[in-house]
């Protein structure tokens, strides 16, 4: 990753951020996708990544984790650089985060629990019998079957290769988790729940998940925060903030049929989760009463 001459001064590390972009610029051939792109990504967050058709919402995410590389700008991960990082830095970094790709990505000669174990073998000496046991342990928590582990991914269904690819995302114990278009493909039931187990995860984790995602669903029930890719940049703010912003595409977006409806079932999750507090409050005082 290149900087450019007019790069400000390297900013001094932020423990609260746990991904940094600054001044990037992604172009391919005379096609520029981004342009003097900033991005933090803070600790702890679930982040929605949205955007049209062509902004470079994958792209981002694979100039993130190393796969693409910009032609201008910084990126840093968890403290470090990763343009001025040596090969070992590198690693030790790509160990802390885990990826699930659109499609999967999965080997399909490998059974689930050998997918799973395609990190582990690369980043740690653990026994086959140590890693046999962690892949069951990431079946369970990523909701499959303990039967799924024998499998192959022709044998499963679209959901369960999407949950299979997310327990290999978990095999090294990540702090960051990547997710590409997660419930790309589900039916709303299949999503919904995907999207519940992400939650869970996340808060039972506490990881920092960055999600390129088009499920306005997703993007409204479980984003703390949204970043939209429009003109080249990105804006990040709360989904209650992006809906009053004065752009052409975030107001189809955000306002078109589908925004309505997404609208209303974050009104609907909002109300529950207000509920959930008061009931909780309520027996916290009959039990301090009791």
């Amino acid at each position: 990753m290149h900087k450019t001459a007019e790069a400000p001064e390297r900013e001094a590390p932020d423990d609260t951020v746990a991904i940094r972009v600054r001044g990037l610029k992604t172009q391919f051939g005379s096609q520029v996708i981004h342009e003097g792109l900033d991005l933090d990504v803070r600790r702890g967050e679930v982040l929605g990544v949205v955007g049209g058709s062509g902004t470079g919402k994958s792209v981002l995410l694979k100039e993130i984790i190393g796969l693409i590389r910009p032609a201008a700008g910084s990126i840093e991960v968890l403290g470090v650089d990763m343009d001025a990082a040596d090969e070992a830095e590198r690693r030790a970094v790509q160990r802390r985060w885990g990826v699930m790709f659109q499609d999967g990505a999965l080997f399909s000669s490998m059974t689930v629990a050998e997918n799973i174990q395609v990190p582990l073998k690369e980043y740690t000496r653990l026994s086959r019998s140590m890693m046999d046991d962690l892949a069951r342990v990431k079946i369970a928590m990523a909701g499959l079957a303990c039967s799924a582990a024998t499998k192959h991914p022709s044998e499963l269904s679209g959901g369960m290769r999407k949950r299979a690819a997310l327990a290999r995302a978990l095999a090294l114990d990540p702090e960051i988790l990547f997710l590409d278009e997660p419930t790309a493909g589900l039916d709303p039931i299949g999503a919904a729940a995907f999207d519940e187990l992400i939650a869970e995860l996340q808060r039972s984790l506490k990881l920092t998940v960055f999600m390129v995602t088009h499920d306005l669903d997703s993007l409204v029930t479980i984003c703390d925060r949204i970043a939209v890719l429009v003109d080249k940049k990105i804006v990040v703010d709360t989904y209650e903030n992006l809906l009053q912003i004065d752009h052409p595409w975030i107001q189809e977006y955000f306002h078109g049929p589908r925004g309505r409806a997404a609208e209303v079932a974050h009104a609907e999750h909002a109300d529950h989760a207000v509920t959930a507090q008061s009931k909780a409050a309520q027996a916290k005082v009959i039990g301090a009463e009791s």
